[in-house]
């Protein structure tokens, strides 16, 4: 060793600390790695992605090898030092302190730190090519890295730790929709309010987006036959409920466009209307939109009649209505449906009562609570526990309302003046 030159030891020394800082590189780097990503990449037949996901399957002996590296050449780092010290200044103690602070220093900088945050900024850069040295090293080093994790296996067997054998987490609901939150710059914000409205699905019912009994148009059967032609030739929409005296005897559901041609003929009666008719599909209050639509799919169905426990219509929703939640509006209302929303020249909107607290919320954004009644006139009563008059006032949170006009025990018209609350 007398015979090393000092040039030679300290080029070993830059060695091995540049080698130590690999192994602090690499560890850092799969560990950083996105699994998710990694499968992506391991399914397109990514060759240092596929060598990758191989070593982390077995992440004991990955870390063992990595820390059986990492761990001798700082050994040695400090050794070497040691050798340079005494062959500069001799066994001097106070050199000898100095040049272990310094090899301390050396291996933080080179070896740990400058690596790792490397490692932490450029996963995928670092780990696939560091997965092509560490998967010989692996094999070469197997049986000093066995025995190695047969003390550490020993020892979380005395504490009572069992490591799980896949240590891929799953995302839940919530984690999944902040994975797509914080993605918000590399998915387009049509597709981010897409993915995110599906999350929510599970959290609304049918009971959020029906239309509600009292704005269902249906064909009744004890009307005369003129009126019945008269009203399917000009509804705008292609399914209606078809009752008998009342909304609460529904017979089946007509598909208007099956009839439309039918009813040209002169010879048509209700007796063919009867046949063309398809029997009603009901669905229970509360039912998770989500599940719907998977029900609306195995019964082959596009409207559905809402009851409640007890069997009482309350309201139709329809396969639109979903898809609504998931890509917002569609444009094939009718009118009537559009006059529900009319804006005043100072800002104010003249809203029907029977208008729904989501659409509300979604269409003036407005933030009315949807823990509740479903509807503006349901919220209102439930406020003021009382039928108002018109011409009364009042504030539910930080928003402002006029009751415009009240009928057969209902709110009909509201008046929504511009949002002015600080949210």
């Amino acid at each position: 060793m007398e015979d090393i030159p000092i040039s030679l030891l300290l080029a070993a020394l830059a060695v091995l600390l540049v080698a130590s800082g690999f192994f602090s590189a690499a560890e850092t780097s799969m560990m950083a790695l996105n699994r998710y990503r990694l499968k992506h990449l391991v399914r397109e037949g990514h060759r240092g992605a596929k060598l990758t996901a191989t070593l982390l399957d077995k992440t004991d002996k990955l870390l063992g090898v990595v820390l059986l590296g990492n761990n001798l050449l700082n050994a040695a780092s400090a050794a070497l030092v040691t050798l340079i010290t005494i062959r500069l200044f001799g066994s001097n103690e106070l050199m000898l302190t100095a040049g272990t602070l310094a090899v301390t220093f050396l291996i933080l900088v080179f070896s740990e730190v400058t690596p790792k945050v490397l490692g932490a900024t450029y996963p995928e850069r670092i780990a696939f090519p560091a997965g092509y040295l560490l998967a010989p090293m692996l094999k070469l080093f197997y049986p000093a890295v066995w025995f190695v994790n047969l003390f550490v296996r020993g020892l979380l067997a005395l504490a009572r730790i069992k490591p799980p054998e896949n240590l891929q987490a799953n995302l839940s609901m919530e984690e999944l929709r902040s994975v797509v939150l914080e993605a918000g710059g590399f998915i387009p914000e049509k597709h981010q309010s897409v993915l995110l409205n599906i999350f929510d699905l599970e959290k609304s019912t049918v009971d959020d987006v029906m239309t509600p009994r009292s704005q269902i148009e249906a064909i009744d059967l004890t009307d005369p036959l003129e009126q019945i032609l008269h009203q399917i030739s000009t509804c705008y929409h292609t399914r209606l409920p078809v009752c008998e005296g009342t909304l609460d005897n529904i017979v089946g559901v007509l598909h208007v466009r099956k009839v439309l041609h039918v009813t040209q003929s002169e010879d048509f009666t209700l007796e063919e209307l009867r046949k063309i008719i398809r029997e009603p599909y009901f669905i229970p209050s509360g039912t998770p939109l989500f599940s719907q639509i998977q029900f609306f799919q195995e019964n082959q169905r596009r409207v559905g009649l809402v009851v409640d426990e007890y069997g009482e219509l309350l309201g139709l929703v329809s396969m639109e209505d979903i898809l609504e939640e998931i890509v917002g509006e569609f444009t094939t209302h009718s009118p009537a449906f559009a006059s529900s929303y009319v804006q005043q020249p100072d800002g104010s909107w003249v809203v029907d009562g029977g208008a729904l607290l989501r659409d509300l919320n979604r269409k003036l954004g407005l933030d009315f609570p949807l823990s509740g009644p479903k509807t503006l006139n349901g919220l209102i009563l439930e406020h003021l526990e009382d039928i108002p008059e018109s011409g009364t006032s009042l504030k539910i949170g930080d928003q402002a309302l006029e009751i415009l006009q009240t009928q057969d025990r209902a709110v009909k018209t509201v008046l929504v003046f511009p949002h002015t609350g600080s949210r």
